[in-house]
């Protein structure tokens, strides 16, 4: 769009999105392909400038989004994408009004996050050959994503000195630049330093660098790297199971609530901003408590 330059001022809002809101390259990635897609609309719609985008073109974009059967979701993330766009430009002075603020975002059903039984952990934290020093690496991290609840991208930013072992802890930057403690247990804590002393130093002889977890090349992993290695090892114990590193995080948060952990704190542990975000872990607990019930009472 002529008049605001769109590439730099994309480039602005990339820069925004990852100093100030320490967004994943994932977010940004999708942010921008959420924006250009608008950006080419406006354009085939004779619009060149942002200052001169209403609400009227607002509503005919979601209603080309709707007729091309987009999914409810997917609108809304690009609503959002383009609402923090707009909000953006406004508080930097650009713009005077933002035109997304009045569009309402499709209501989403609530969709209960995927967990894994005991069991099925055991089985997938089994899996890796702790011999070789890929494997004691892989031991380590399904060990201590499971153990702290921690993201991929806060597990691929840990260091060599982000774990206390004297006091079972990793300190990990989280969403925002906020910083806190996860807890990790005796047997994450043990694949850690199995990993470290087997595993890092062997990877790490030619390529030196303080990343926690590192590749055969001793380069830092990437959250792709991290994925692939959890589909291998849900390959190898069975094709039923459908796991994502996020699952590791649910399994986590249930697994504590089921036992009797308080909501506040699982929510400091998730590093969740606010209390509702950790809540659907309760729906969870109901939900599995409802199956367990139906399948074994003789009056359910």
């Amino acid at each position: 769009m002529e008049g605001l330059h769109p590439d730099a001022l994309l480039l602005l809002f990339k820069q925004y999105l990852q100093i100030e809101k320490n967004a994943s390259p994932l977010t940004v990635t999708n942010y921008e392909k959420d924006i250009r897609a608008f950006t080419a609309f406006m354009k085939q719609h004779g619009v060149t400038e942002y200052a001169a985008v209403s609400y009227v073109h607002v509503r005919s974009y979601l209603t080309e989004l709707h007729e091309r059967d987009y999914a409810r979701r997917s609108i809304a993330r690009k609503l959002s994408s383009l609402r923090s766009f707009y909000r953006f430009m406004v508080r930097e002075e650009m713009l005077e009004h933002n035109p997304f603020t009045m569009a309402s975002t499709p209501k989403l059903a609530k969709k209960l996050p995927g967990f894994l039984f005991p069991k099925e952990v055991e089985s997938l934290l089994a899996l890796p050959d702790t011999t070789r020093p890929l494997g004691c690496r892989d031991r380590a991290i399904l060990e201590m994503l499971y153990a702290s609840g921690m993201r991929v991208s806060e597990l691929i930013g840990l260091t060599i000195r982000s774990v206390d072992v004297s006091a079972g802890t990793a300190l990990v930057f989280g969403k925002g630049a906020k910083e806190r403690y996860v807890p990790l247990g005796e047997h994450a804590l043990c694949a850690y330093e199995h990993y470290m002393r087997e595993g890092r130093s062997l990877l790490c002889k030619h390529n030196k660098n303080d990343a926690l977890f590192v590749n055969v090349r001793g380069e830092p992993l990437t959250d792709r790297s991290v994925r692939r290695i959890i589909n291998k090892y849900v390959e190898q114990a069975s094709e039923l199971l459908k796991v994502s590193p996020h699952t590791f995080r649910h399994t986590f948060a249930t697994h504590l609530i089921e036992n009797g952990a308080d909501l506040r704190s699982v929510q400091e542990m998730l590093g969740h901003a606010s209390i509702s975000s950790t809540q659907i872990y309760t729906h969870v607990t109901r939900e599995r408590m409802r199956l367990v019930y139906n399948q074994a009472h003789p009056r359910a």
